[in-house]
């Protein structure tokens, strides 16, 4: 996830390289963000190869629009917009299977408006809080990998990468009402989900 805004100095001179050509510029590129943009494009991508594909054809995708680079942002932050573009194109691209409906995973209520199970709370009794977070993790993880895929892209995009609403519905070609909805569905399933997760580990 990104939250840096300010431009760094040294960010000038390597789009200046970059922009003259310099392959070693474009080496240093490579070498400076290779780990984190791979980090994110397998969060969106369950295919070790597509995540791959996805920042390789974001650094081409990089080089070939340096010219297009404002000065007022920072480099990574740029590279971070460019990444997930080129994971959604994977998704996009690749043989789709039908998506469950969303409705399986929400949360159901009584008449009063209660919901038919409570939610667990999340208190950590074990003095081994640090493995107690891990599981948490974990959990969280592969609770939000069995979410629709349209549901858990609006997700990660907003709650894990920090887009936009605005970003978010540019990126995914939806209007910002759409994203809004799409959000607040995928964080009550991922709830329900993790409810249940967390029922049966008490037991």
């Amino acid at each position: 996830m990104i939250t840096e805004t300010t431009p760094r100095a040294d960010d000038a001179a390597l789009v200046a390289r970059l922009r003259s050509g310099d392959n070693r510029a474009f080496e240093e590129l490579v070498r400076t963000h290779m780990g984190r943009l791979l980090r994110v494009a397998r969060r969106f991508l369950d295919s070790e190869e597509d995540a791959r594909d996805a920042v390789q054809d974001a650094f081409i995708a990089a080089f070939r629009s340096i010219g297009e680079f404002e000065s007022t942002a920072r480099l990574s932050t740029w590279l971070h917009r460019i990444v997930i573009n080129a994971a959604l194109m994977k998704l996009r691209t690749r043989r789709r299977k039908p998506e469950e409906d969303i409705e399986t995973y929400l949360p159901r209520f009584l008449e009063d408006g209660h919901q038919v199970e409570s939610s667990v709370p999340w208190t950590e009794s074990s003095p081994e809080t640090e493995l107690a977070r891990t599981e948490t993790a974990a959990l969280v993880r592969a609770a939000i990998s069995r979410l629709p895929e349209s549901y858990r892209v609006v997700l990660m995009m907003r709650d894990i990468e920090e887009l936009s609403t605005e970003e978010t519905a540019q990126m995914l070609g939806l209007t910002p009402n759409a994203v809004k909805i799409r959000l607040h569905r995928a964080r009550q399933a991922l709830r329900t989900l993790l409810d249940a997760d967390m029922r049966g580990k008490k037991r």
